[in-house]
């Protein structure tokens, strides 16, 4: 098409040097600016599945990052006391209960691989009241941890479906 434009305006249908130059031109720049639209078969498919798996195997931090900052955000209210994203260890320090002065409680969270799997996360929770003047060590609120692996997991997954790259 772009030829038989170029062929019209020559004079008596011949193309000069210069018309070929002008279309070959066009027609490479064309021709290189769809490359990138995957209209040559070269589709995205496995772009978006690759940026997935980027995302899932976090080498950077060696852990996997979804469940590393859900973790964070969920812990928020408890001051940390150790976070170490290499190893995938949180440990929080001491947080008194607000409704009552007499106990507190503290967190272990061990991010274990590198996948968004719920066998990934393990969280410890020690809870302990006070006696006296002293602090005794008492179990857990019976599924504590349980609920807090829940929603660490939940956020984790919300993170995820955030980052995900949108399908066409």
């Amino acid at each position: 098409m772009i030829f038989k434009r170029i062929k019209n305006k020559t004079a008596g249908g011949r193309q000069s040097a210069g018309a070929r130059f002008a279309a070959i031109t066009v027609l490479a720049a064309l021709m290189l600016s769809l490359g990138g639209c995957s209209i040559f078969g070269g589709g995205d498919e496995g772009a978006s599945e690759a940026r997935l798996e980027a995302a899932e195997e976090v080498y950077q931090i060696g852990v996997n990052a979804y469940l590393w900052r859900a973790s964070l955000d969920t812990i928020a209210f408890m001051p940390i006391l150790q976070a170490s994203h290499s190893s995938g260890v949180i440990l929080t320090d001491w947080k008194t209960n607000p409704r009552d002065a007499n106990e507190r409680t503290k967190a272990e969270i061990h991010i274990v691989g590198k996948k968004l799997r719920a066998d990934a996360i393990r969280v410890v929770i020690h809870r302990e009241q006070k006696q006296g003047n002293d602090w005794v060590s008492v179990t857990a609120r019976p599924g504590a941890e349980f609920k807090l692996t829940n929603a660490i997991l939940l956020q984790a997954r919300t993170l995820r479906r955030n980052n995900a790259p949108l399908k066409n």
